[in-house]
């Protein structure tokens, strides 16, 4: 029943096949946060396999790849609309344009997978040529253009820690071509693909539970105290709202300090605030260091994403970056991290002066720091900072000398209400697996939570609360596999896929149906 309903795609009008493909991309989405419906993957990958196979020529294949990944971008995230929706009146015109803008990268992106497998035997050789090209062109989105590697296929296993374990081998695009693989069965002739795919899943399966039940690492000396202020973006930066904003965070956070330092008097007290929390910049601004100090017990550390600034000689400023400032009890700042990976149209503007846009604040591009860097601020673990969506690069999260753990923060205010924060959330939580070191997250309206090294979410702020999270710091895992070699394992193994597809072509063999359908 199901490959005879693969063959009504395939026996189409154009026009309507081209329509299918759209709303089989439309229907994998649902694999991604937060739905994570899995299954949905045994239809749509097989379905446009088979449109792409039923066409007669290679541009016809390209337009059905092109309208899955589109379709699938699209539905992935929809939410982009959210950030324009806090100054409609500025950019109006935007609100039906960004999302289905944006999405048009993952349909380029899903066009070269399907063109590498389109004339690779059917059955298992084209199956294993798509998936090993669909992780190359996953990497390939990650840089090119400064690079957008956001839902991945492989996240769609990151609802439990269990599930994600085989990212400590191989990373999340290692998951990719496991998911792809197996969403692909229903393709090949037999029992023997499915009992292969069981025994995978049932390998995974196992590896997770054997991972999770070694024994972890202790707890550093540390209280971790997330404060989620709850601001909403189109609030933020009113200048009526500015002393009131910072005096909620400032509240917040001696309320969670006192609290943590009762329980736990022999650790030491650190406050996370989210990106861009304080509305002053604290590096610059003494008095506004002074009350965040008070706030702090007498040995506590504040992280606060804010805003810093390079002044010119007329009082303007002539830079500003997205940084993460450490402030002490004295009000001192030992150190500071700027970002480093800007987000295109919302942190500077490509083409400044061609395109006629300024969505940044201020109509000012920030700048962008100099990399990644291990943060080492007297009495506290090394720790690598991650704001916002510089977390969602596997492989490109942890500096060198290797830290204890890594802080990301974030405003995921931009994104409302909507699948965005989830999805965010599950890249930390890879990221944490993948490196083996715990992920400690501050979101501005949320999610905020604290992931363990070996990906086990250990507390939870959801959307739209104002509160803190308190937890002990779990302590470091040892380098994994992922965080020894990086990409170059799950890039050899997309590669052997290919090699092994290509050797079947010339031997001229394949397993499966006919070469229409797959």
């Amino acid at each position: 029943m199901f490959l005879s309903l693969l063959d009504r795609l395939a026996a189409l009008p154009w026009r309507r096949q081209l329509l299918a493909a759209f709303l089989l991309g439309l229907l994998s989405a649902l694999a991604f946060p937060p739905v994570h419906a899995v299954p949905v993957l045994l239809l749509s990958v097989p379905g446009l396999l088979v449109l792409a196979g039923a066409q007669a020529t290679w541009r016809r294949a390209a337009w059905i790849a092109f309208a899955w990944g589109w379709g699938q971008g699209l539905a992935g995230i929809y939410w982009v609309t959210e950030a324009i929706l806090t100054d409609t009146a500025q950019f109006w015109w935007l609100v039906p344009l960004a999302a289905p803008a944006l999405a048009i990268a993952f349909g380029v992106f899903a066009v070269p997978p399907v063109l590498a497998a389109r004339p690779l035997p059917p059955g298992w050789p084209r199956l294993l040529g798509f998936a090993g090209a669909w992780v190359l062109a996953e990497m390939a989105r990650g840089v090119v253009l400064t690079g957008f590697p956001w839902n991945l296929i492989g996240s769609a296993w990151a609802f439990a820690a269990l599930p994600v374990q085989g990212a400590a081998l191989v990373g999340v695009h290692g998951l990719s071509l496991a998911t792809m693989l197996l969403a692909g069965l229903p393709l090949l002739q037999g029992w023997r693909p499915w009992a292969l795919g069981a025994l995978a899943l049932a390998g995974f399966a196992g590896f997770g539970a054997w991972r999770l039940a070694q024994p972890a690492p202790p707890d550093q000396p540390v209280q971790l105290v997330l404060v989620q202020g709850n601001v909403a973006q189109e609030v933020k930066w009113r200048q009526d709202q500015r002393l009131p904003i910072f005096r909620r965070y400032l509240s917040l956070t001696g309320e969670a300090a006192r609290a943590a330092v009762a329980a736990a008097p022999a650790s030491r007290v650190v406050v996370v605030w989210p990106e861009t929390a304080s509305p002053f910049l604290l590096t610059q601004d003494p008095e506004a260091r002074r009350s965040a100090a008070e706030a702090l017990p007498p040995d506590g550390t504040l992280l606060a994403g804010t805003v810093r600034a390079e002044w010119g000689p007329e009082g303007r400023a002539r830079k500003v970056w997205n940084s993460l400032a450490v402030v002490t009890p004295e009000g001192e700042v030992p150190a500071v991290y700027d970002k480093s990976h800007l987000v295109p149209f919302g942190e500077y503007m490509p083409l400044s002066g061609l395109i006629p846009i300024r969505m940044v604040t201020g109509g000012m591009d920030f700048s962008a720091g100099p990399g990644p860097v291990t943060l080492a601020p007297p009495g506290l673990p090394p720790f690598g900072a991650l704001i916002c969506y510089e977390v969602i690069f596997p492989g490109a999260v942890t500096p060198r000398p290797r830290p204890d753990w890594l802080v990301n923060i974030t405003n995921d205010a931009w994104f409302g209400v909507s699948s965005g924060p989830w999805q965010h959330l599950a890249a930390a939580r890879l990221r944490a697996v993948e490196e083996g070191l715990p992920l400690a997250r501050a979101a501005q309206t949320g999610i905020s939570a604290l992931f363990d090294a070996r990906g086990q979410r250990l507390g939870l702020l959801p959307t739209g609360a104002t509160g803190t999270l308190t937890l002990p710091l779990p302590g470091a895992g040892p380098p994994t596999l992922f965080a020894r070699f990086g990409l170059l394992l799950p890039g050899l193994a997309a590669l052997s896929c290919m090699l092994v597809a290509l050797m079947a072509r010339r031997g001229g063999r394949g397993m499966g149906r006919g070469a229409r359908s797959a």
